[in-house]
């Protein structure tokens, strides 16, 4: 349209965008080299050739080669761009990047050739919403429901209250599962197999797993209603903890332990044999989680925040 002596405003009409946007699109991209004359004015090849070498210098990430590597070893790490940046942030470093930055990278034909996408929280290839399954609901007393819950707990003011559940594999693979169990506060997970879905060997696994912690790290857990909890009255027997169960259909109820199942399902998806996974792989999986800093902890590790709260509330200095 410009070799066509169209005007800009005529231009600007004809694409949807305003005048100034046209006006800035040929200063930006107008070409003028004094040996060819010939050749001065605005070329789409040249246009575009131009606009990537811009793009591709404001990607900081493409320029700085050092960061670069070192945002991909912890992403591989099972980092997400939210704990990286903060990270950078709460060690003071110079140099640090924000997470939309490392969004940006993963999701550009630098990061899907590398397929960096695998190495994020939802492993997804584009940037899009998901919904997350309904577990089974099953009857319970009154007594036991979350909105009985006192609200210091709901507020996580108090320490030692968790979240547990359970994530199922596929039934070819036989009825082994994996629990995950999530301190309130601290974001403390604790992961071990069961070999089947009953309910009295799981309880008495959590109450094996719970019983070293002194009794105020182990006041009370959270469970939806799966028939894998019906058990819950051997806790009050063997671990003297108070059971709350969420309302049916609700898991949201229990955020802490569904974002963390999230986050396991990138090592145990669900095609994982379990029966060939030991237990101290699940071990490793736990431990590097809690060495993992979160945003809703000013990017501390859970493990950094457990300690202290076992020290604070044992009134150790």
């Amino acid at each position: 349209m410009l070799q066509r002596k169209i005007s800009v405003a005529q231009i600007a009409v004809q694409l949807g965008r305003h005048r100034s946007t046209i006006h800035r699109e040929i200063r930006r991209n107008f070409w003028n080299d004094p040996e060819v004359p010939m050749a001065t004015g605005y070329w789409h090849m040249n246009a575009q050739h131009l606009a990537a070498g811009r793009r591709k210098r404001l990607a900081k990430l493409l320029r700085d080669d050092e960061l670069r590597e070192g945002v991909i070893t912890v992403l591989k790490a099972g980092w997400s761009p939210q704990q990286i940046a903060g990270r950078m942030r709460h060690e003071g470093g110079r140099r640090r990047v924000c997470h939309e930055t490392i969004y940006r990278y993963v999701y550009s034909p630098e990061g899907q050739a590398q397929e960096l996408g695998r190495y994020l929280p939802e492993r997804r290839r584009k940037r899009k919403a998901r919904y997350a399954r309904k577990p089974r609901s099953l009857v319970f007393p009154e007594r036991c429901m979350i909105r009985n819950r006192p609200q210091a707990v709901k507020d996580r003011e108090a320490f030692g209250h968790w979240e547990a559940d359970l994530m199922i594999f596929r039934k070819e693979h036989g009825p082994a599962n994996v629990a995950t169990v999530i301190e309130r506060i601290s974001r403390y997970t604790v992961i071990f197999r069961n070999n089947d879905r009953r309910s009295k060997p799981l309880m008495n696994n959590l109450i094996n797993l719970l019983s070293p912690l002194p009794r105020h790290a182990r006041q009370s857990l959270t469970f939806d209603r799966g028939l894998e909890f019906v058990s819950w009255r051997e806790l009050e027997k063997g671990l003297g903890a108070q059971a709350w169960f969420c309302d049916p259909q609700a898991p949201w109820q229990k955020p802490t332990v569904e974002n963390t199942n999230r986050c396991v399902r990138r090592w145990l998806p669900r095609d994982t044999i379990l029966l060939a996974i030991e237990q101290k792989e699940l071990l490793g999986l736990a431990q590097r989680m809690n060495a993992t800093p979160r945003k809703c902890l000013s990017y501390r590790t859970p493990a950094e925040v457990f300690r202290d709260e076992l020290a604070k509330a044992s009134g150790v200095q």
